[in-house]
C-alpha cells in the first residue's frame, strides 16, 4: 500500500542529467535545500494524461505558484534524461524543472515505485504530487490505488487550492486569427495591454474555416474564447474588458 510520507524528508538521491553535451549530476540537496518546491511525479514522458493535462496545467499555473512562495516546480518520471529533455521542449515548459529518475531510486525511496509490466513499462512512479519545504514533505496528494492511471488529486489546481485557496487563477484564452488581419492584431494588443496571456490559433496552420464555423458559428476573425465562453470579435473583446 502506498503511504503518505508527509513530515518525512525526501530521499537522498543523485540524478544523472544531461545539459547540452555534458553530464551533470544533481543532488537532492541542490533541488530542495532552503527552498519551497512542488514535485509532481507521473508514469512516463510523452504519455497521454501526462502530456495533455498534468504538465500543461502546472506550466500554466507556475506564475501563480511563484506569487505564493514556491521557488520551483519539478516534474519527475522514471525516464532517462534525454527523454525528459525532449519532453520539456515538446511541452514548451521552459520554466519547469524536469528531473529524470532513470533508475527509479527516488520513486523507490518515496515508496512510489510500482510495477507496470502489464503495459510494457516495467517499474515506474505512481502518480502523485507533493509540497516540499527545505527537504521536508509538507503535503502529499497520492492518486488512489485503482486499476489504470487515475488522475484526480495530483493536479495543479488541487495543489494550488491547498497552498493558496483564494488565489485567482489565470484565464484560459484562445484567439482564432488569420495572417494580416488588423482586427486580430487589435485584439491581441488589447489582451497584452490587459496582462492576459492567450494562445493563438492561425488560419490554415492550426485550423480551417470549417473548424471556425463548427466551434464559433462564425466565419470572421478574430474569434476569442475565454474560459470556455465565446466572446466574439475585437469589439466584443473591448466590451468584455471594459466590464471586468
Amino acid at each position: 500500500m502506498l503511504q503518505d510520507r508527509t513530515g518525512s524528508r525526501v530521499p537522498e538521491v543523485i540524478f544523472h542529467t544531461r545539459n547540452e553535451h555534458e553530464w551533470v549530476d544533481v543532488t537532492t540537496a541542490q533541488l530542495f535545500a532552503g527552498k519551497t518546491v512542488i514535485v509532481f511525479s507521473l508514469p512516463g514522458a510523452f504519455t497521454p494524461t501526462c502530456s495533455s493535462s498534468h504538465v500543461p496545467r502546472y506550466n500554466q499555473l507556475l506564475p501563480v505558484f511563484k506569487q505564493h512562495g514556491v521557488d520551483d516546480i519539478i516534474c519527475m518520471a522514471v525516464n532517462d534524461t534525454f527523454v525528459m529533455n525532449e519532453w520539456k521542449v515538446a511541452q514548451h515548459a521552459d520554466d519547469l524543472t524536469f528531473i529524470p529518475d532513470g533508475n527509479g531510486e527516488f520513486s523507490d525511496g518515496m515508496g512510489m515505485l510500482v510495477e507496470k509490466d502489464a503495459i510494457g513499462f516495467g517499474k515506474r512512479s505512481w502518480r502523485y504530487s507533493m509540497l516540499v519545504r527545505d527537504g521536508v514533505i509538507a503535503k502529499m496528494f497520492i492518486e488512489p490505488e485503482v486499476d489504470g492511471d487515475p488522475y484526480g488529486v495530483s493536479d495543479a489546481d488541487t495543489m494550488l487550492d491547498y497552498l493558496a485557496p483564494n488565489a485567482p487563477k489565470p484565464l484560459s484564452v484562445t484567439v482564432f486569427t488569420r495572417p494580416g488581419c488588423p482586427f486580430c492584431a487589435k485584439a491581441k494588443t488589447a489582451l497584452k495591454t490587459a496582462g492576459i496571456a492567450y494562445e493563438e490559433l492561425l488560419l490554415n496552420r492550426d485550423y480551417t474555416d470549417l473548424t471556425l464555423r463548427a466551434v464559433a458559428g462564425a466565419t470572421s476573425v478574430p474569434q476569442i474564447f475565454i474560459d470556455g465562453q465565446l466572446i466574439g470579435g475585437s469589439d466584443k473583446l473591448d466590451e468584455w474588458l471594459a466590464a471586468r
